[in-house]
């Protein structure tokens, strides 16, 4: 599928939102659903201060979405998402019946919608997505980068400054 002329767009505001997720220390994941060219729904990374395993930045923006236009179905709308969706996300994108995704960066350990598999491709599925990967694509992979590249060193300073040999 082709970038559209707003994809950027929507694309830094959800970087936007993955740095405020790297800000309270969960990696940095932002998400916008967007219907009509309004933003509906945003969601960024929350498992560790939320102590949930499904508050993934897709599903917690397509909640907000669903709360805000008071329907679960969200039919017409496209979620921009800085990181390659995982099978948990990959499952609410199609059961919300967003339109289309745009993602950032590729995950090639858990993105299921291009890196380890086609999952929205999935034949047996009762809604089609449009997906396109890519967008702004560089930006989104430099903040995953940079949030784990701190955290590494943040460990090893932790490490010396406790004694411990830096392996």
């Amino acid at each position: 599928m082709t970038v559209r002329a707003d994809d950027e767009f929507w694309m830094a505001r959800a970087l936007e939102l993955a740095r405020l997720a790297a800000s309270r220390g969960e990696v940095p994941v932002g998400a916008v659903v967007v219907r009509d060219g309004c933003e509906i729904g945003a969601g960024f990374n929350a498992p560790i201060s939320g102590c949930d395993p499904t508050a993934h930045a897709e599903v917690r923006a397509l909640r907000d979405a669903a709360a805000r236009v008071g329907n679960y179905r969200l039919t017409g709308a496209t979620l921009y998402v800085t990181l390659e969706p995982c099978g948990m996300c990959a499952g609410a994108i199609v059961h919300s019946r967003i339109s289309r995704l745009v993602y950032g960066a590729r995950e090639p350990k858990a993105g299921v919608v291009e890196s380890t598999r086609n999952a929205l491709d999935d034949a047996s599925l009762n809604w089609r997505v449009e997906a396109c990967g890519g967008v702004l694509e560089t930006a989104c992979s430099q903040e995953i980068s940079s949030f784990f590249a701190r955290r590494r060193e943040e460990r090893r300073r932790l490490r010396m400054a406790r004694g411990l040999r830096d392996t």
